[in-house]
């Protein structure tokens, strides 16, 4: 229902909407301010949640973000706004990664059906069935990327093994690094203050044919006592792409990942982030050569199909995201 004034409440609700929105090891790396003469809502990044080893160039991080800023506009539009979005909107910010500003009231409905599946949508790290998607929902899928200025296909079964194997190995040399797996390890822990990083019991087993590479977030578990599942013999693996490599194509490949996910999870669809080879550039390099145009930029491999839900991971409240939070406070109108 359209609101007159973005009180606090309505204003609590657009962030914490946000923040439901998926992140590399759940670093959520946002801020949030709100610039109440142009009822603007800025979300910059929080460098200090970056991922040093694994994400040196920040390239994760902004689809991270990316996909917050997606959220936030479905949010905006559900509550009958406008929502006008800018990425790098100063360049003497550069931690000003986008606003979204809430004009008039919107003309027509947006995003039908995504506020409710932002609420539920979270990675399912489990096994899978061999159920084949419809080809309407895969239209839908790719539909979603095209919309956001991305791309989304899905390989054939000769270039999909490739990538799995690329994974793999990319899985193989971060258990290897010290540094990487250290920084994995210190994102798993038992739900606490932070509310930040990844409980054990969202991780899931792994593939005891070793055919669908999970990450395993730096050995945190010794090898030897790794759960392990069979997963579906012939995964459904889609590749998310952009023209360009900039960081506003990053920006809106995290708008691309959040629309397609938040369109799988209303049809009950779930999906796991495979992105351990995008964090080697030479294997992300091959990823780009199996792909139809070599000349894209992968920045996603996303694993669907139907199965468990999985337990969600925790989430920061408004409160402690939002700069200057007052909460139930008047705004004012757009």
């Amino acid at each position: 229902m359209p609101s007159a004034v973005l009180d606090g409440t309505v204003l609590e609700s657009l962030v914490s909407a946000a923040v439901t929105a998926p992140s590399i090891h759940n670093t959520q790396p946002w801020r949030f301010r709100l610039d109440p003469d142009t009822v603007t809502l800025e979300i910059r990044a929080a460098a200090d949640r970056g991922l040093h080893h694994i994400d040196p160039s920040g390239r994760a991080l902004h689809l991270s973000v990316g996909s917050a800023v997606f959220n936030l506009r479905v949010a905006v539009a559900h509550f009958g706004w406008e929502p006008v979005t800018r990425l790098l909107p100063r360049p003497d910010r550069p931690d000003l990664l986008a606003t979204v500003r809430l004009a008039d009231t919107a003309r027509a409905p947006a995003f039908p059906g995504l506020y409710d599946a932002l609420w539920r949508r979270h990675s399912s790290r489990f096994p899978f069935s061999d159920r084949r998607l419809p080809r309407a929902v895969l239209t839908e899928l790719t539909d979603a990327a095209h919309t956001e200025g991305a791309l989304l296909y899905r390989p054939a079964p000769v270039d999909r093994d490739r990538l799995l194997r690329l994974t793999r190995e990319a899985e193989h040399r971060t258990t290897a690094d010290s540094a990487r797996a250290a920084e994995s390890r210190r994102w798993v822990h038992e739900p606490g203050d932070s509310a930040l990083g990844l409980p054990p019991g969202t991780l899931g087993p792994q593939d005891f044919r070793e055919r669908v590479p999970m990450r395993d977030f730096g050995a945190h578990r010794h090898p030897d006592v790794l759960a392990a599942r069979p997963f579906e013999k012939r995964p459904l693996i889609a590749v998310l792409t952009t023209a360009h490599d900039r960081r506003t194509d990053w920006l809106r490949a995290g708008q691309a990942l959040e629309h397609v996910l938040l369109v799988a999870t209303a049809h009950g669809v779930r999906a796991s982030l495979l992105h351990q080879a995008l964090e080697w550039p030479d294997l992300r390099e091959q990823l780009a050569s199996s792909t139809p145009d070599p000349r894209t930029h992968p920045q996603m491999l996303i694993r669907l199909g139907y199965g468990p839900e999985g337990p969600p991971s925790p989430r920061r409240t408004a409160g402690r995201v939002l700069d200057g939070f007052l909460s139930r406070s008047a705004v004012g109108a757009p």
